[in-house]
């Protein structure tokens, strides 16, 4: 959309909606990671002309030259879109000037006190409001505590003189990204939208409405921004609690896993999580946290979110101590002992590593004095925890590396992995997810977090 065309008695929202509606709007989007590219593709696929911003060169160059890094993508329609100049990426924010809808996916991490760390976002602002014009459409999808867009990024962009839902267009639509799922995908999970001003809320409505088949408005970017937090504390909390669950039925001799199975054959009042090594990902570890550090600025304390985060630290400790017992049971002490751990990705079927348990238990098992190696079908070199570099190498889940190891740590539960396998050629299996369930030969060496 170029802004010599805008005749002087057609309103800014009305030409940019015009611009939606017939695909003519130039859509940036700043981030392409697993919820930055997914969403660039499904913009370019219904025509829109999409160009990516991203200070990863290597994300840069593999784009433009059609090749896939996110699972989530096809790879197919990414090179086809590439190749028909719908899709480009470059990593100079000079391009924003000529935008109209530029959304914002960058990282929100935790500092080492957990409490949000907004630079990326910051800079990004600084970025597009350096380059902000007329008729621009500002969307912030990354995660983040409420009061975000509204408290740091809006203040930025009137800083330049323009205003919001007059000038240019302000909203928040959290991203909605399960890695992995094959059902619910970019363009059929319900998109929630809250926009600064009314104005502001029926352009980024439309937008979205373009490519996902269900937009939910509601009254402020801060019920968006809210509405994300309590998704992923939801889950949190439900999954602390059946960790816990788990760690008591271990005290009292039976399978918790039993006890959920039992659970959900009620046909009401529950609904299904299952105990693991800890949580994963870049949300569930992490939202709870924007949430209570936002509750103390109320004076308030989110004591049952706190708990809950606690728990999941703790588990991952628990499944360590089950190890130590693993290897007692065989007298073997931890140091020394050759320690084979099975999937590090933070969920089945993935590759993603972002915030895994896996990482965790194995810098706690290292410094132990464990000598670690692992497979994962996924990942094949060992990503770092905290900027650390863990001593651990990737092998083949082969007969002879399961024979020559003290223990099996079994952390994620990839489908593509035969577990009857692993049981038979093992010494002892320590499964933190069940995955061996279906086994039925060997189960005494199985030991059931």
């Amino acid at each position: 959309m170029d802004n010599e065309n805008i005749k002087s008695n057609d309103s800014l929202v009305q030409h940019l909606k015009n611009a939606i509606r017939d695909k003519t709007a130039k859509v940036c989007v700043i981030g392409l990671g697993y919820v930055g590219l997914p969403l660039a593709v499904e913009k370019a696929k219904v025509g829109f002309k999409v160009l990516g911003i991203d200070q990863n060169t290597s994300r840069v160059s593999m784009l433009n030259s059609g090749l896939n890094y996110i699972q989530d993508v096809k790879d197919e329609e990414l090179r086809i879109l590439v190749e028909k100049k719908t899709l480009a990426a470059v990593n100079d924010f000079s391009v924003l000037l000529g935008q109209d809808i530029i959304i914002i996916c960058v990282p929100t991490p935790l500092n080492e006190y957990h409490e949000p760390d907004l630079s990326y976002v910051e800079s990004v602002t600084k970025e597009i409001s350096k380059n902000l014009r007329k008729g621009q459409m500002i969307i912030l999808e990354s995660t983040t505590y409420p009061g975000t867009t509204q408290e740091v990024i809006l203040p930025l962009l009137e800083s330049t003189g323009l205003k919001a839902g007059e000038d240019f267009f302000l909203a928040n639509s959290p991203e909605r990204v399960d890695p992995g799922n094959k059902r619910y995908t970019t363009k059929n999970t319900t998109k929630v939208v809250g926009g600064v001003t009314h104005k502001c809320l029926e352009v980024a409505q439309l937008f979205y409405a373009q490519t996902i088949l269900n937009v939910v408005p509601v009254s402020s970017p801060t019920v968006a921004e809210m509405t994300k937090v309590f998704e992923n504390t939801y889950r949190a909390v439900n999954i602390a609690l059946v960790n816990e669950l788990m760690m008591l039925c271990n005290k009292m001799g039976i399978s918790v896993w039993e006890v959920v199975e039992a659970a959900a054959t009620k046909p009401f009042g529950i609904q299904t999580f299952y105990p693991g090594p800890g949580v994963g990902g870049h949300c569930i570890p992490i939202d709870p946290f924007y949430l209570s550090w936002k509750a103390r600025q109320y004076d308030y304390s989110t004591r049952f979110i706190d708990l809950a985060g606690e728990i999941n630290i703790q588990v991952s400790n628990y499944v360590v101590d089950k190890v130590v017992k693993a290897l007692n049971m065989s007298r073997k002490p931890v140091n020394g002992s050759k320690v084979f751990v099975l999937g590090i990705a933070y969920k089945r079927d993935i590759n993603d590593y972002r915030e895994s348990p896996a990482l965790k238990i194995m810098k706690k098992l290292k410094s132990e004095g464990a000598e670690l190696v692992f497979y994962d079908p996924y990942i094949k070199s060992m990503p770092s925890s905290d900027g650390v570099a863990i001593e651990a190498d990737w092998v083949d889940l082969s007969e002879e590396e399961l024979r020559k190891s003290d223990c099996v740590l079994i952390i994620t539960d990839h489908s593509n992995i035969d577990y009857e396998m692993v049981v038979r050629e093992s010494i002892i299996v320590v499964d933190s997810r069940n995955a061996t369930k279906n086994v039925i030969s060997g189960r005494e060496k199985i030991i059931l977090v």
